[in-house]
């Protein structure tokens, strides 16, 4: 492979190629952008031997970016930003024990039981928004989005009236083919707003998760909040749009959604399975000669793995291209695998479970208010899903 393939064939699918990849094996070798030779891997079994596999570092200063379009402004970014090449508290481009300490301090914030303790105030939360919505409507900005920044704001404490900062910021930062000028401004932004807030909790402390993190310093808090607030609104945010229209194109997956709610959890992990909206990679580093699946990787590779690609691996899940609710989807690395795996995908689960059987019972009428053709996809975004999803009822 000379390049990560992005382009898709069927706005719900993974690109082609990695379908004939996956045909041909595991992994691949790959040439990056700046012409570094590493891995590509596209099998669900390689995948999660590498996400559980402490040899390989998630530190990004260790990797080579795949995507071409970011790849150069990655570069600038870093020369003109070295600070942020090792900001403390951003604990997802750690590796231990540095990562094992912050992992061990927000494990307890995260709990499944703190999480189930959310599902009232989350079922009110989209009960508000469906009582605000008329027809038509752009799923995303009426509904998709304000939940999962709604529930993350109260989570964290940060406030709901400031959604438009953040929310500007964190698309920003997301883009695939930005300009570097833009990612600094919107990376020193989203810092300033935050560095303020953590002032105001030092001041005048709440009951929220980020004042119980006060013992950290600054900077370490600051990193911690930026991953959370970024990752608690744009990954949910995506999967409610881009499952909803998902589900539109599936009618007969939709009516188990909405009429069956013994198919709601299963639903919810396929959607999951089927959809795999980190779908840019993630990558790896190998800190030393690993062998995985047969191949070799030597120290100092990138590994850059599909997690889409995995997740349609026809040899851990049957009939893979197919969405069915009814399915198990167990095992999906959507949520990632081994000591990086999502530290809120339990809260991701408790709102697409309350939320999109709302939505669809709310108005079983729904439906597109374009060609599916029509609807603008976020291929430009390191986090797959629909910029806009018009739909009336």
């Amino acid at each position: 492979m000379t390049t990560f393939p992005m382009r898709r064939q069927r706005p719900l699918d993974p690109p082609d190629e990695f379908g004939v990849l996956r045909e041909q094996g595991s992994m691949h070798r790959m040439t990056y952008p700046d012409g570094h030779e590493g891995w590509l891997v596209t099998g669900y079994g390689a995948a999660r031997a590498i996400l559980a596999d402490n040899r390989f570092s998630n530190r990004t200063e260790l990797q080579h970016q795949a995507i071409p379009a970011r790849a150069a402004i990655a570069e600038q970014f870093k020369a003109q930003m070295p600070d942020t090449n090792r900001q403390p508290g951003m604990f997802l481009r750690m590796d231990p024990p540095e990562h094992t300490r912050f992992r061990k301090l927000l494990t307890g914030q995260f709990t499944v039981r703190r999480m189930k303790g959310l599902e009232p105030r989350i079922a009110e939360i989209t009960e508000e928004r469906l009582d605000t919505m008329t027809a038509p409507a752009d799923l995303v900005e009426d509904f998709a989005l304000p939940i999962p920044s709604l529930v993350i704001c109260e989570l964290l404490g940060v406030p709901y009236e400031d959604r438009e900062t953040f929310q500007r910021d964190s698309a920003t930062l997301l883009s695939l083919d930005g300009d570097v000028g833009s990612l600094i401004a919107a990376y020193q932004d989203l810092a300033g707003y935050l560095y303020g807030l953590i002032a105001k909790k030092r001041a005048q402390p709440d009951e929220a998760l980020l004042s119980g993190l006060l013992d950290l310093e600054d900077d370490e808090l600051l990193g911690v909040a930026f991953l959370l607030l970024i990752a608690g609104h744009e990954t949910t945010a995506n999967m409610l749009g881009l499952g909803t229209f998902a589900l539109l194109t599936n009618p007969a997956q939709l009516a188990l959604m909405r009429d069956d709610p013994s198919a709601v959890d299963n639903g919810v992990e396929e959607l999951l399975r089927y959809l795999t909206i980190i779908h840019a990679g993630p990558g790896r580093a190998a800190l030393e000669d690993v062998e995985i699946d047969g191949h070799q990787i030597k120290a100092g590779e990138t590994v850059t793995i599909s997690l889409p690609s995995a997740n349609r691996d026809p040899a851990h899940f049957e009939a893979p291209d197919r969405l069915d609710l009814t399915r198990s989807a167990t095992g999906h690395l959507t949520f990632g695998h081994g000591i990086h795996q999502c530290l809120g995908q339990q809260l991701a689960r408790i709102e697409m479970r309350i939320a999109f059987p709302a939505l669809l019972r709310r108005f079983p009428g729904l439906r597109l208010a374009c060609a599916p053709s029509e609807v603008p996809m976020r291929s430009d975004m390191a986090i797959y899903g629909v910029h806009r999803l018009p739909v009336t009822w």
